[in-house]
This record gives structure tokens, C-alpha cells and sequence, in this order.
């Protein structure tokens, strides 16, 4: 199949889900939020779940825990390797229909396949998967969540995530120690759910942000073992460049991924915390805080977070 054909594939099935998702809220107009809400999720579920079912390894991530940054890292290797067009970005099948020797790769942030099977506290579906778990700290992932929320985020994932509503007038720290979708107590959640369920997948693999962000080469090469791809040192070492902060920074400012659905596009280019590459800093949480604030929001970390992450 040719990147042309891959492209118009990939816009068809957007275009059908976009589709689908608007009839259901025609055809429950009258209804309550909360009912249409929680249909609109059973029908993400569903088309997740469908993806997860065809899937040779499944990368899952809390959003912004670094998923478009390994993401552009495995496109460039993937394009080295078989040689596939240049800007192409790793989707769920795309690079596995110009080439079978690339699997099929489902990237997720596993948030309504328990809405469709009804199972909000096991990862049954998982376990027969090869699953990658990418897992950044907490107090760095609720501050970026604060920034998508305020500059990024598409209308249509506020109230169906548990976002406040846009515009709301609240602090970063209250943002922060706050129950909704993006806040540290949504984060903790997620990951001890995985850490308590990790043990009967069959194949799990743990990889932190923060282990990646200090070892790039390291840190792929093992991934690439657990995927079962096989790849040369200097094909890892030109993908660890091609996804540098520097260069993602520069192929986000100069829109190269147009085509990705605007996942490496920023909503305002004066405004460098609309960006999606944003400051990729480890432990930067602690710049936008009191000291005070930063000892609350440490204790809690310690206190509720698994230790199986290494950030208490």
C-alpha cells in the first residue's frame, strides 16, 4: 500500500469516527450530559477495544507522559530501517501496511476501554498483550496537564475526561492536588491500578520517561529487545537524534507533521506553552511552586503513589 493510500485510508476511518460520534449525539439529543457522556465513552471503548484485539504491542501512557516524543523516536527508526517515507509519523497500522516487517503498534492512554467491557479495576484485556507501560512522575505530568488544559486541549475532551471547564479560573496548584482528569490524583490512579495488574500480563515492560529522558540509546535498545524488532547502534543512535528536544522543537515550530492530526502542531505559535513540546524537563514541577506547596504536593506522592515507580 503506497503513503497515498495509507493517507486516505487513515482520513476515511477519521472521518467515520467523527461521523459516528455525531450521530450518537443526535440520536440521544434531549438526553442528560452525563447520559451522552457516558455513551460517547462506551463508543471510544469500543473502538479501542477493537484496536487493542489486533494489536502485536501496546504502548500505554497517562497523557502527557512523553508518548508523542517515543513515538516520533520510532517512527524515524522504523523509516531507517525499511526505508519509509520521510515525515511519516507511526500510527496504529500505517507503517505496518507499507511494511509487515513493522508491527502493529497500538499507542493509547487505555481511558475508555473500561467504559465498553464494564471492568474499571483490572486490565483483563491487557494481559495476553505485549505491553509497554510509559510512566513519568506524577508532579510533572499533572503540571503539563495544567498547560494542555489551558492551551491544547480540544473542547470535546473537557467534560468528557473530567477537565474543569475551559476558562475556569483556578490555580495551578489547586490544578494540581485537585480531583479531575489531569490532576495528580488522576495520575497516581492510573499507574497503581497498572503497578497492582503489571504481574499477569504476559508480557510487560516498564519504561520511565525520566530513564529515557538520561539514557535515550539505553533505554531504546532495550525496548526494541522486549518489542522483538531488531535494529543496529547506529540505527538507534539516528532515531535518539532525529527526536532530540531540539529538533522536535524545531519540526513542531515549522509544522512537519501537519499530517498527524495535529498532535505536533502548536495552538499558538507565539505562545511557547501551547506548544506540545514543551520543556521535556525532569522535576521542573518544582519551578512553579512555594516550597510549601512543593512539600504537599511531595508528600502525597510518597504516601499514595506505588513504589514500584521509584518516585516516592
Amino acid at each position: 500500500m503506497t503513503l497515498a493510500l495509507q493517507s486516505l485510508r487513515q482520513a476515511l476511518q477519521t472521518g467515520r469516527k467523527k461521523l459516528s460520534r455525531k450521530l450518537l449525539h443526535w440520536r440521544m439529543r434531549g438526553q442528560s450530559e452525563a447520559d451522552i457522556l457516558a455513551a460517547e465513552r462506551k463508543l471510544r471503548g469500543v473502538e479501542q477495544f477493537d484496536k487493542l484485539r489486533r494489536a502485536d504491542i501496546v504502548v500505554v501512557s497517562f497523557g502527557k507522559s512523553g508518548r508523542t516524543w517515543l513515538r516520533v523516536m520510532l517512527s524515524h527508526l522504523f523509516r531507517v530501517l525499511h526505508g519509509l517515507p520521510e515525515n511519516a509519523i507511526l500510527g496504529f497500522d500505517n507503517f505496518h501496511n507499507l511494511n509487515r516487517a513493522v508491527p502493529r503498534i497500538f499507542f493509547t492512554h487505555d481511558n475508555y476501554i473500561k467504559d465498553f467491557t464494564g471492568d474499571f479495576h483490572s486490565k483483563q484485556p491487557f494481559y495476553d498483550k505485549r505491553v509497554v507501560l510509559l510512566a513519568r512522575d506524577p508532579r510533572d505530568v499533572a503540571v503539563s496537564q495544567f498547560f494542555q488544559w489551558k492551551f491544547r486541549i480540544k473542547p470535546s475532551k473537557v467534560a468528557i475526561n473530567n477537565y474543569p471547564p475551559r476558562g475556569s479560573d483556578i490555580s495551578l496548584f489547586d490544578f494540581v492536588m485537585g480531583d479531575n482528569g489531569g490532576g495528580m490524583r488522576s495520575v497516581i490512579d492510573y499507574l497503581n491500578l497498572w503497578a497492582q495488574e503489571a504481574s499477569k500480563v504476559s508480557n510487560f515492560h516498564l519504561l520511565r520517561y525520566e530513564d529515557l529522558r538520561a539514557d535515550p540509546g539505553g533505554q531504546l535498545h532495550r525496548l526494541l529487545d522486549f518489542m522483538q524488532v531488531a535494529a543496529g547502534e547506529e540505527h538507534i543512535a539516528a532515531a535518539v537524534d532525529y527526536s532530540s528536544y531540539e529538533n522536535m522543537k524545531k519540526m513542531e515550530s515549522r509544522q512537519q507533521f501537519r499530517l498527524a492530526g495535529g498532535r505536533m502542531m502548536p495552538r499558538d505559535r507565539d505562545n511557547p506553552d501551547s506548544y506540545k513540546v514543551r520543556r521535556a524537563k525532569v522535576g521542573g514541577y518544582r519551578d512553579y511552586f512555594t516550597d510549601e506547596e512543593v512539600a504537599a504536593i511531595d508528600a502525597r506522592v510518597k504516601s499514595e503513589l506505588d513504589p514500584l515507580f521509584g518516585y516516592g
